[in-house]
């Protein structure tokens, strides 16, 4: 029942989430475009949800960011943090940290 509950309150956040980005999308564009932008009409509610999907298609794609990406930077942030001055020049030289450099 607790997991029903939590899926569905997730669900109404996200349609408030995306009718409150669309009103502010709308109501940036009626507000700047017309001014700036020669022939440029004012947009009603379904065209600029459909112009925040666009966006989202063309600029942001649908992939997400969390999760399992966010970790793996934090990771390599706490790594990059642990290196000393010079495996750090050791790895931006290409060369793996903690490596002995090729003898001559």
């Amino acid at each position: 029942m607790k997991f029903r509950r939590n899926i569905f309150a997730k669900a109404l956040l996200m349609v408030v989430v995306i009718a409150l980005l669309g009103a502010i999308v709308m109501g940036l564009w009626n507000w700047i475009a017309p001014a700036i932008v020669a022939g440029a009409h004012a947009i009603d509610y379904p065209r600029a949800i459909g112009l925040l999907v666009l966006c989202r298609i063309l600029f942001g794609g649908f992939r997400g960011h969390g999760g399992c990406r966010r970790r793996m930077h934090w990771h390599q942030w706490q790594q990059w943090q642990n290196m000393t001055p010079q495996e750090r020049e050791q790895f931006r030289d290409g060369a793996a940290p903690g490596a002995t450099p090729p003898s001559p």
